[in-house]
């Protein structure tokens, strides 16, 4: 059996999901209405590159995880009916996640199609993460 493109999957998945250009994203931060934004990369790339300011970190291996009442990991910040937006670098692995959690049953969720580097090109703010974080890429000696 031939193995199958994410790239594929990864468009079929947008076909139903909510895709929001940065300006859609900028929009709905702008209204200040409690949008939990989620950054879904390693922590590497945070530290590496930044992160969009708000935003929360939630890598995507742990996402379910952590989304789950019912589960030891899960953090009380994500609630089923509360206005989520996800991203990652390039906008693959958050739309993925964001089917994920509609299939656990979360209602308003959608994610950056752009993704942080779709942000960051159009010249949006970003928060420098290796500032204050504990993660630091040590050179090598």
């Amino acid at each position: 059996m031939a193995i199958k493109s994410i790239f594929a999957a990864v468009e079929a998945v947008k076909q139903d999901i909510e895709n929001l250009s940065v300006e859609e994203l900028k929009s709905e931060l702008a209204a200040g209405e409690d949008v939990l934004l989620l950054d879904i990369r390693e922590i590497q790339e945070q530290v590496d590159l930044g992160t969009i300011p708000g935003a929360r970190h939630a890598p995507r291996g742990m996402l379910e995880f952590w989304a789950d009442p019912g589960s030891p990991y899960y953090r009380d910040w994500f609630q089923e009916d509360r206005r989520t937006v996800l991203f990652c670098a390039a906008g693959g692995r958050s739309a993925l996640a964001v089917q994920a959690l509609a299939d656990m049953g979360f209602s308003n969720v959608a994610h950056l199609e752009a993704g942080f580097g779709g942000w960051r090109d159009a010249g949006q703010e970003v928060e420098d993460v290796s500032a204050t974080s504990r993660w630091v890429r040590r050179e090598k000696p």
